[in-house]
């Protein structure tokens, strides 16, 4: 887990986040900290790990099968991972195709009203044969890539999977998608579109 940075630091080296995106699996403690700190709002996914937030989320917008718009930009997300055991925030590959397909009318009515489907899906995992791993627990969702060959978002943040060794990928594209594994930390800036 990242360590706790003090607060003027924090606020120095990261004044100019507007928003703070979390793919799960870091403690609510923490989330809150940062966002407190920065004084800055928070969209996130639960990891296969997060659990606790179901009694106690941390402040913020649960982006699971929801899209939300921040000044322009508009996220969706799918929560979990790949089911390893008995965990609550598991799901097998027929359940996220399910996800992806339940998503179909938000999405339609997504891009009626604004010209666009959403710019960045937020997912804890990556998708298949995409930053995944070959053990079971790491592996991506096929349901994933038919997201993006479907809606096209700008990009997909994602997390789950440790980078730990920095010669790991992190950054691919995929049709019209750039996927980036967030971990442990990644700051972007983007552009919202023009409309049509």
């Amino acid at each position: 887990m990242p360590t706790l940075e003090n607060a003027a630091n924090l606020r120095r080296r990261y004044s100019d986040v507007d928003l703070v995106v979390s793919c799960g699996d870091l403690p609510v403690a923490y989330l809150e900290y940062i966002t407190t700190i920065l004084n800055v709002p928070m969209v996130y996914v639960r990891g296969n790990h997060d659990e606790s937030y179901e009694e106690s989320p941390p402040g913020g917008i649960n982006l699971h099968q929801k899209i939300f718009t921040y000044e322009g930009i508009s996220f969706v997300g799918l929560e979990g991972s790949i089911k390893y055991n008995r965990g609550k925030i598991q799901y097998t590959q027929r359940q996220m195709n399910g996800m992806v397909r339940g998503m179909c009318l938000k999405m339609r009515l997504h891009k009626f009203q604004t010209g666009f489907y959403p710019d960045i899906l937020v997912t804890h995992s990556p998708p298949w044969g995409i930053h995944d791993a070959d053990d079971v627990p790491h592996r991506g969702f096929k349901g994933l890539l038919t997201f993006m060959q479907r809606y096209k978002p700008r990009y997909m943040f994602h997390g789950h999977v440790h980078t730990w060794d920095r010669r790991k990928t992190v950054v691919t594209d995929y049709e019209e998608t750039t996927i980036m594994n967030i971990n442990p930390y990644t700051i972007i800036e983007i552009e919202p579109r023009k409309k049509q």
